[in-house]
């Protein structure tokens, strides 16, 4: 909780060294290095990473290549996974029997790769900017957090890639890191944002593709869950939520992909999916939701609930931790 706190509080990503370098370096493992997915990877250094759990069954659905990174390049960043969660157990174990180093350890390193504050930076500036109808700023904020070609997208449109990508991100770079964290750790907060950056760097690659699928195998269904708790919050429907997660998701091509969309929708009372355009081709998702069409009012309640969803993230970690703490203690 308190790296959940620092990030609140010291703010966007994107001016935090640590995170951008952790990023970057990240990303340069997965090989990623030409055209478009380069840029889009280097964007992903800078802030919040471009994608979302599921990509690579997406990409597959829109005839995407099998296969767009080298072995080579996939083994070089399945490797800095491996150092990830090396650099992680040296941290805590320099730091075993030293009840406040060992905090403050898992304080940096919850910092360092939790990107809630930075999402919620720019999901604000999506709302502001739809808001005030300047469509061409909100394209290029989306570019930074999807992967889907924004150019051309109307105000619906905008609208609808905004709270996706809203809710895709909650779960990859707030819910899936906390909840990793505390089930193994500083090498668990590490090793699963290590891979969710690899994933989108060496999308196409089915073995970093199959393990990313398994690392927010959980972490998407506690997401989608957390967000139908969150919905009364922002003045959601808790039970549109529900309904929606359970009904409209059997159609996804993604094994994880569309959970938290589609209670995202639900809790907001909207339509999601349809029609998306990446680079590689366009893929016809399954409609998530009922209701009226996104605005940028809905923009801002996706926000929101983002924000609500990843600290209730966070105490579901803080009772995870202490329960697998006590667990452990009993074995010895």
């Amino acid at each position: 909780m308190l790296g959940l706190a620092a990030d609140g509080v010291l703010g966007n990503a994107r001016h935090r060294p640590p995170v951008t370098a952790f990023r970057r370096v990240a990303t340069l493992g997965s090989g990623a290095g030409q055209g478009r997915d380069s840029a889009a990877a280097l964007r992903a250094g800078a802030g919040v990473v471009v994608g979302a759990p599921g990509e690579s069954a997406v990409a597959q659905a829109a005839g995407a290549p099998a296969a767009t990174i080298s072995a080579r390049a996939a083994a070089t960043g399945l490797g800095l996974a491996g150092a990830a969660v090396a650099v992680g157990l040296f941290a805590e174990r320099a730091a075993r029997d030293r009840p406040v180093a060992q905090a403050m350890v898992t304080a940096v390193a919850t910092w360092a790769v939790v990107g809630a504050a930075g999402l919620a930076t720019q999901g604000t500036e999506l709302a502001r900017d739809l808001e005030e109808g300047r469509l061409e700023p909100a394209r290029g904020t989306l570019s930074e957090l999807d992967p889907r070609v924004a150019d051309g997208l109307g105000m619906i449109a905008l609208s609808r890639a905004s709270v996706e990508t809203l809710a895709e991100n909650t779960s990859e770079v707030v819910v899936a890191p906390l909840l990793w964290g505390a089930l193994a750790g500083v090498p668990g907060l590490l090793a699963s944002r290590t891979i969710s950056v690899l994933a989108r760097g060496s999308a196409g690659h089915w073995l970093v593709a199959r393990l990313d699928e398994l690392v927010h195998l959980v972490p998407t269904r506690i997401a989608a869950a957390l967000t139908v708790l969150a919905a009364p919050v922002v003045g959601g429907s808790a039970g549109g939520a529900w309904r929606a997660w359970r009904r409209d998701t059997i159609a996804h091509p993604s094994p994880n992909a569309g959970r938290v969309e589609a209670a995202f929708a639900g809790a907001l009372e909207i339509r999601v999916g349809g029609r998306t355009v990446y680079p590689h081709g366009v893929v016809e998702l399954p409609v998530l939701g009922v209701g009226r069409n996104p605005d940028a009012g809905h923009v801002t309640r996706a926000v929101e609930l983002s924000r609500v969803v990843g600290w209730l993230a966070g105490a579901t970690s803080v009772t995870v931790a202490v329960l697998a703490g006590a667990r452990r203690r009993r074995r010895r």
